[in-house]
């Protein structure tokens, strides 16, 4: 095991998905628009509530830096992604791996904080509608963005800087797209036990709290309805609820099966495949939900191109 521990590993491989040689194009290309159409997506988002005066409350402050999460969460891996797909070259430095999986577990809690802040305010919205100004107060709506960043910046950190104490011996073959923290424990050969507990705990932790109160919140907003019941207010749930119910369950439906649910039946290729769907659909998808379910964005949509259109002539 000593002997073993010298010999320490400079760079990873990333096999990336088992995609036959002559399909490989074509499944760059559609990698590569799923990409920009993130990209572009989410920062439309942003720039509309950023220019549209109507969308300068609680609920979009919220939004925009879901978008921004979304955005910089599939970048972290898509780029590298699609380089190894057009390259025969699929090592990534250890710094680089180890820099991805921080801003990779970064990025997915600060979405996971985000996605229970956006409930909270629903909550709010919904059942407190006469006192919701003074509730979501600028000071309390800075709180509700700021510690999110705080608290990934945290828990990103301490799962790198365990991952770092490790030594990697001579197998260097990430059977994965991106440096996943569960593929480099299991290529570690060093005692990663305590790695596992954090992981189990701490992860397990950041998951289900979040989740729990997702639900809570949501709970308390069908209790609210039933008790004054009336198909307008109903419609009016649904419709502000709709769209963060539709990420919800996209992000944490993937997050929960393959994290959550015992995994010995998943093999490496449908492990990738499911990570897929919450590292690059669900970034992808959550600008059409939030736009065009949203009469807000369509309105704020319709009113920033009139804008460009017809300027006003001094």
């Amino acid at each position: 095991m000593t002997g073993r521990n010298q010999t320490t590993v400079s760079e990873f491989l990333l096999l990336g998905l088992p995609i036959e040689s002559e399909y490989q194009n074509l499944f760059y290309a559609l990698f590569l628009a799923m990409y920009v159409t993130t990209v572009l997506g989410n920062l439309l988002i942003i720039v509309l509530i950023c220019l549209d005066l109507h969308l300068h409350t609680p609920m979009y402050l919220f939004l925009s830096n879901l978008s921004f999460s979304d955005l910089c969460f599939s970048s972290v891996t898509m780029p590298k992604f699609l380089q190894n797909m057009q390259s025969q070259d699929l090592s990534i430095p250890y710094a680089g791996c180890l820099t991805q999986m921080y801003f990779f577990l970064f990025f997915a809690d600060l979405e996971d904080f985000l996605l229970v802040t956006m409930a909270y305010d629903r909550y709010v919205a919904i059942c407190c509608p006469l006192h919701y100004t003074t509730i979501m107060s600028p000071r309390l709506c800075l709180f509700l963005v700021v510690l999110p960043w705080i608290l990934t910046t945290f828990h990103a950190m301490l799962h790198t800087l365990l991952m770092a104490r490790l030594h990697f011996c001579d197998d260097n073959v990430i059977p994965h797209f991106f440096c996943d923290s569960s593929a480099l424990l299991k290529l570690s050969c060093s005692d990663t036990r305590v790695n596992e507990l954090v992981i189990f705990f701490v992860g397990g932790l950041i998951i289900v709290i979040p989740f729990l109160l997702i639900i809570m919140s949501y709970a308390r907003i069908v209790s609210s309805i039933l008790k004054v019941p009336s198909a307008k207010g109903i419609c009016k749930a649904f419709s502000t609820c709709g769209s963060h119910l539709t990420v919800v369950s996209l992000f944490y439906g993937t997050i929960i099966g393959l994290y959550l649910c015992p995994s010995a039946n998943h093999s490496t290729v449908k492990e990738t495949v499911m990570s897929m769907m919450y590292t690059v659909v669900a970034p992808m998808l959550n600008p059409f939900i939030y736009s065009l379910r949203n009469r807000d964005m369509k309105g704020a949509l319709r009113r920033v191109f009139c804008k460009k259109k017809n300027p006003i002539s001094l």
